[in-house]
């Protein structure tokens, strides 16, 4: 006799409960999807849990020190122009010529 959809559920969730099964839930934006999928069509992956678990045995593989590589994440790095620093630095000096601000007391000597 073929099982009920109740019994189904209730072997899987025994299932999960041995093997410690841990549900992620992840959103990413559209680049990051983007890149993900050009990843499982270079490796004729079609489901995108083959394609994560893939990529997490694949990092630790590497070890401490080469998946550090892999797993860095890509920081914006902010360069400030000449242009932009000569400015600021004009700015800020016309501002102290229009207000210098408080005034300078100097210490008084003993």
């Amino acid at each position: 006799m073929a099982k009920s959809g109740r019994e189904r559920s209730a072997k899987a969730a025994e299932k999960r409960i041995q093997y410690d099964e841990k549900e992620l839930r992840h959103r990413v934006r559209f680049g990051i999807r983007q890149k993900l999928d050009e990843l499982m069509s270079w490796n004729d992956i079609t489901e995108i849990n083959e394609a994560v678990q893939n990529l997490i045995l694949n990092a630790h593989a590497l070890g401490p020190t080469l998946s550090y590589q892999a797993m860095e994440s890509p920081r914006h790095k902010v360069q400030i122009s000449e242009n932009v620093a000569r400015m600021f630095r004009n700015e800020s000096l016309a501002e102290l010529k229009r207000d210098p601000g408080d005034d300078v007391i100097s210490p008084v000597e003993r």
